[in-house]
């Protein structure tokens, strides 16, 4: 397992942008796919994105698709979640997450999670 500190969360207008950050403790942070998932009050936590661990594919829930662009420096044991022309529907907390392989689902395969960060678009 990794430790994992998100950051970057915070408050923006409707349209804005905002910069996620995942911090990984340990020299494996490269052996692991990554991925992005988030959750809204009342509704369950679902996925945003995820990375393979050479950053050779990426993939998105379509309601992100275009928006949002996932990337990470294995150097800096950092995985970033660039998200544009922020809307209302994407206010949640956003959790990064670790594990063997890039996919969507299910959860259970990602071993490791952070504490999550909050963003919350205002219209």
């Amino acid at each position: 397992q990794v430790r994992l500190v998100e950051s970057g969360g915070g408050l923006v207008q409707a349209g804005g942008s905002l910069r996620l950050s995942c911090e990984a403790s340990g020299r494996t942070f490269s052996s692991y796919a990554m991925g992005w998932f988030r959750q809204a009050p009342g509704k369950e936590r679902e996925f945003v994105a995820t990375i393979t661990r050479s950053s050779t594919n990426t993939y998105y829930a379509d309601s992100v698709k275009g928006r949002f662009t996932i990337s990470r420096d294995n150097a800096k044991n950092t995985v970033y979640l660039q998200m544009n022309s922020l809307k209302p529907e994407d206010t949640a907390v956003y959790y990064c997450a670790a594990g063997p392989v890039a996919v969507a689902r299910p959860e259970s395969l990602y071993h490791s999670w952070g504490q999550g960060t909050q963003v919350t678009v205002s219209s």
